[in-house]
């Protein structure tokens, strides 16, 4: 009940802000009653406490002959309550909806039972289950030879042995106009491959990238690397995680519409964009690394704790890890349609139908007629419902919570990139979590310190192992295995260096916890205790001035 007088209570405000144009009807949908018939009529779904009585908590938007319904208030979903409604809105005012092109080598748009590779039917992912919701969503198919025209954004999610064919219709479609959005991997956890160099049949994260339009542009990912970053590290300890990034709004990019609005970020396993751009193109930053990290290889990706920061050599720059250009952008393929791949048919007959085909055939674009914007982005697996969102059942409905501002961030792209930029600013009701960044850059200073001591302990026992080698070099048979005097002082000075620094070691977490909780004690004090101490000394403050102005009038 809370909650549903919330909910009003907004409603109230969206109609004040209306100027006459927003009414609010509120029904009370009794058992068998004309107002229960309505709900169900509007897409209102009935819920049940946990007595088994049953409620309606939902919203139906219409305008004319357009209906959006929103069959469940989740107070879970509170936060997003004003997108919501506004999105229903807009969703209402639109003649038509638009298009969204979707083209993947994952299962995004779900998939149905196939017995014949054993495959299990499984549901869209949540990202969209939204984009259905605003836009008019179709699919795009790997192998596809053109863009459709109605089609005015493309969001590509992990491009795997994407054809040439495919690249240079999304080249045209580019220099058409056309929106694209691009989502890569170099490391695609939830896309796992058979690894065709393992004889146990075990599997790889797939990769994904654009061959010639990377090149074109003068944009890359390293698919080799993936990011190991300890400032935005997830875990701690021996569960440190360098490469599971969580972004603070310290990695985005506060200047941009789409990003500064977004709170948070989870990346698993992502790459980085290394861009010697074409003439003419410009690049803009939304997402980067902090300075404390590096690219490492793709082996250690997922190992966690000290093996994972072995090494650990930071770049002292920050790394893009999504990237928007803009500009007039060229043609991939100056050379113009490449070939499909097929062998050759000597029917002769065909040969000709091919050949006038390819006379039918649109010209080929050279270069863009306007500046158009393309958004690339190194990560894929930030997408999935797994690194997205939480289902959770609320009254026996399934609600999808998010749980950073992933979903947040392909969702704004599209709407503006699809002009829509009126929904954009109310995600920043979605900003879940705010980190104590201090603590952070304390606990990222202190790890470098860490680590700096635990290269120095290896580069000894290196230095003491050829050391031991050069004094055994020339002994030969049963005495190479007994240390000589001077081995013994080098392995024992060794021993002692490694306890020192051990010491080292154990001292410098000690008093990286005492200055963390201290940072952490006072943070408490502060708004425990003295934001309440201030509301009463202003409150006893006004009390005493007004004390004053009742003697002062009594006195006259």
């Amino acid at each position: 009940k809370t909650f549903a007088k919330r909910v009003e209570d907004l409603l109230n405000e969206y109609k004040a802000a209306g100027g006459g144009k927003v009414v609010v009807e509120k029904f009370n949908p009794e058992p068998d009653s004309d107002a229960e018939d309505s709900a169900q009529l509007d897409g209102i779904e009935g819920q049940l406490t946990n007595a088994g009585e049953k409620f309606y908590l939902g919203l139906s938007i219409s305008f004319l002959d357009q209906k959006a319904a929103i069959p469940v208030l989740a107070p879970d979903r509170e936060r997003l309550l004003e997108y919501d409604i506004t999105r229903g809105i807009a969703q209402v005012g639109e003649a038509k909806k638009p298009v969204v092109g979707v083209l993947s080598a994952l299962p995004v748009m779900g998939r149905s039972l196939d017995p014949v590779r054993k495959q299990q039917p499984t549901e869209a992912w949540v990202l969209i289950q939204e984009l259905k919701k605003i836009f008019d969503v179709r699919e795009v198919k790997l192998d596809a030879a053109r863009i459709d025209d109605d089609i005015k954004v493309l969001m590509v999610i992990h491009p795997r042995n994407l054809p040439e064919e495919t690249e240079y219709a999304i080249d045209q479609f580019v220099l058409r106009g056309g929106k694209l959005i691009a989502f890569v991997d170099p490391y695609a956890y939830f896309d796992q491959q058979p690894d065709l160099q393992n004889p146990f049949g075990g599997n790889q994260a797939g990769q994904s990238t654009f061959y010639n339009l990377f090149k074109a542009w003068g944009g890359d990912v390293d698919m080799g690397k993936v990011i190991a970053d300890l400032t935005f590290a997830s875990g701690a300890g021996p569960r440190l995680l360098p490469t599971l990034l969580q972004l603070t709004p310290q990695a985005l990019n506060m200047d941009d519409v789409v990003t500064s609005q977004v709170g948070t970020l989870l990346v698993p396993f992502g790459g980085a964009f290394k861009n010697k751009l074409a003439e003419g193109l410009k690049q803009t930053v939304l997402v980067h690394t902090s300075k404390n990290a590096m690219p490492v290889d793709l082996i250690i990706a997922t190992l966690s704790g000290e093996p994972s920061t072995r090494g650990f050599q930071p770049t002292n720059e920050e790394m893009p890890l999504a990237i928007r250009l803009t500009g007039k952008f060229h043609t991939a393929f100056p050379e113009g349609r490449p070939k499909p791949f097929a062998p050759p048919r000597p029917d002769k007959k065909k040969g000709a139908e091919e050949k006038k085909d390819e006379a039918k055939a649109e010209p080929q674009l050279k270069q863009s007629k306007d500046e158009n914007s393309v958004v690339l982005v190194a990560d894929v697996d930030l997408l999935s419902d797994g690194a997205a969102v939480e289902i959770q059942e609320v009254f026996g409905q399934r609600v999808a919570v998010p749980r950073n501002g992933n979903l947040a961030l392909a969702l704004g792209l599209i709407e503006h990139f699809s002009g829509d930029n009126a929904l954009i600013s109310l995600r920043s009701r979605a900003s879940f979590s705010k980190p104590l960044t201090v603590l952070r850059q304390m606990e990222a200073q202190a790890q470098q310190q860490y680590l700096g001591k635990i290269k120095a302990l290896e580069d000894n026992l290196n230095q003491t192992q050829e050391k031991l080698q050069a004094l055994q070099k020339g002994k030969a048979g049963a005495t190479s295995a007994i240390l000589t005097p001077e081995q013994q002082v080098e392995l024992d000075n060794f021993r002692k260096r490694a306890v020192e620094t051990r010491r080292d070691l154990k001292e410098l977490r000690k008093n990286l916890r005492v200055e963390t909780d201290a940072l952490e004690f006072w943070t408490k004090v502060v708004n425990i205790g003295l934001v309440p101490l201030l509301v009463a000394l202003v409150g006893l403050a006004l009390a005493l001035a007004r004390r004053r102005r009742i003697s002062a009038a009594v006195t006259t």
